[in-house]
């Protein structure tokens, strides 16, 4: 897992009134640093370096430089401004090379599906992200989920997903992660085409039968039957 390293600054006036609001003015992002048995600390990190750690990777490990030395951690959650969709907060956890951790990855697509192209129908990802555990060294960037050979019939779960080296799957391993769903559209055309088909072939038993009917009703009657009276005036 590739490290990305960042400064960051201890902040000392912890609720003092508007300096968050001073902190984002100046596009900067109020932090909490935590976890591995420490003390929290508060910092803040500049808005140019969360989106440097996002390009390479939600899971990247990031090293803080701080002025009472540098810690490496991973970004555990990020708080966004519901309006402006800015980013207000971020909780950084402190990870340690020897020491297992849990976090989640997310799942990515690969593959043709091949059913697609001669049945119809649409890929449902259900699942975006799976929760691992694994030591910081071999948090990978993403899990692949590969949709090749995936039907109707056969959806892929979190136990069909193929864990990298070191890492282990956490969770209810039957959880769907895609499979494909035939649209409401799609299914009532089916049965509609048919019965248009059924109705639009030719009653040949019906007509038939009619013919025969009308044949019978026509037809002399047989040797030694008396003929039909004749109708009254």
């Amino acid at each position: 897992m590739e490290k990305i390293k960042i400064a960051a600054e201890q902040r000392n006036r912890i609720g003092a009134r508007g300096e968050l609001s001073k902190i984002r003015a100046q596009k900067s992002i109020p932090a909490v640093l935590y976890g591995a048995g420490k003390a929290p600390v508060a910092i803040t990190i500049n808005e140019k370096d969360l989106l440097a750690v996002r390009k390479a990777g939600g899971n990247a490990i990031v090293q803080l430089a701080l002025p009472a030395g540098a810690e490496e951690a991973i970004i555990k959650e990020v708080q966004y401004h519901a309006v402006t969709d800015n980013p207000i907060h971020i909780d950084f956890q402190r990870v340690s090379k020897d020491k297992m951790l849990e976090t989640t990855v997310p799942i990515v697509l690969k593959g043709d599906c091949a059913f697609l192209k001669t049945n119809g129908g649409i890929i449902d990802h259900v699942l975006r992200e799976v929760h691992i555990k694994c030591l910081p060294a071999d948090i990978p960037h993403h899990i692949e989920a590969d949709i090749t050979n995936l039907t109707l019939a056969n959806g892929i779960t979190v136990a069909d997903l193929e864990a990298p080296k070191g890492v282990t799957f956490i969770g209810d391993a039957g959880r769907i992660v895609v499979h494909i769903i035939i649209p409401r559209e799609e299914a009532a055309a089916a049965p509609a085409a048919d019965a248009a088909a059924t109705a639009s072939q030719p009653e040949l038993s019906s007509a038939k039968g009619k013919k025969e009917e009308e044949g019978a009703a026509g037809a002399a009657p047989a040797k030694g039957a008396a003929p039909a009276a004749p109708a009254k005036k």
